[in-house]
């Protein structure tokens, strides 16, 4: 059985990140491409509502096992696989987001501001650390590489929070936070943002600037100047994403930025991240 084949829900043009865009070098968006695909197609069996949780993990594990080479199931996986073997890469970077959709699969809560955390070091960092590893760049550019992957993680979050509660009934606001605001995951079905549910968000915007000022030591640490120029880009857009945050209501309406706002950003990164 091929998991892999219905169309996802969302593609690389959808997102709210760029992903493989001109700035990756045209011999690598290939491989960019299928990693894109895997997981993507992955995240939809995780968010797929019809599905009940014990089918999900059946699906997810099947993909993780043939990753591992442990089967020949899903040619989507294998491709990924091969061309992993082929360049020397870990397999890790696509089998650790596995873990983190199995967690979506059966909806595990998320306490604390650890536990989210904990959670984009599977959903997120796995994504910086291929891209890296990719492109040559020294191990030593994963943890601000992790930082700007959490934050970005964690906007999307705050983008889709009622979505993500009403469809799914799934949490990623820390629920120490909620309680401690007098608050019940309820009231994300609200039509706008209560005061006590504004300041959940804004200490949630509080640790992505923190992860964006650890992110920001990224480009200069990168080698290749077209990834510089990519992840430059991406911080621009990731500030630029809380700061319209901080200042919009998601539960109003989706809160994002323009195509505008995002080719401009690609722009700038380019003229900023030409230099090291």
């Amino acid at each position: 059985m091929n998991v892999m084949s219905s169309a996802p829900t969302r593609t690389a043009t959808t997102e709210n990140f760029p992903v493989g865009s001109w700035l990756i070098a045209p011999a690598l968006r290939p491989l960019v491409a299928a990693y894109y695909r895997v997981t993507r197609s992955a995240d939809d069996i995780a968010d797929d509502p019809r599905l009940p949780a014990e089918d999900k993990t059946a699906l997810l594990d099947r993909i993780d096992t043939t990753l591992a080479g442990g089967s020949d199931e899903d040619t989507a996986a294998v491709a990924l696989r091969d061309a992993f073997r082929a360049r020397g890469l870990a397999i890790e970077h696509a089998r650790h987001l596995l873990q983190a959709f199995k967690a979506d699969a059966v909806n595990r809560p998320c306490r604390s501001w650890s536990d989210l955390l904990t959670y984009c070091r599977f959903s997120a960092a796995p994504v910086g650390r291929f891209l890296l590893e990719l492109h040559g760049e020294a191990r030593s550019t994963w943890p601000a590489g992790d930082a700007l992957c959490s934050a970005l993680q964690i906007l999307n979050h705050l983008q889709d929070c009622q979505s993500d509660w009403r469809d799914l009934q799934r949490l990623y606001l820390p629920a120490d936070w909620l309680r401690e605001a007098g608050l019940t995951p309820e009231a994300l079905l609200a039509p706008n943002t209560s005061p006590a549910l504004r300041g959940v968000l804004d200490r949630a915007l509080d640790g992505v600037d923190r992860l964006n000022q650890v992110a920001a030591t990224l480009p200069k640490q990168i080698a290749n100047r077209r990834l510089r120029m990519e992840v430059t880009a991406i911080l621009f857009i990731s500030k630029r994403l809380a700061s319209r945050l901080r200042h919009g209501d998601p539960l109003a309406g989706r809160v994002a930025l323009s195509m505008f706002v995002k080719a401009g950003a690609l722009l700038a990164g380019g003229m900023r991240g030409w230099w090291r």
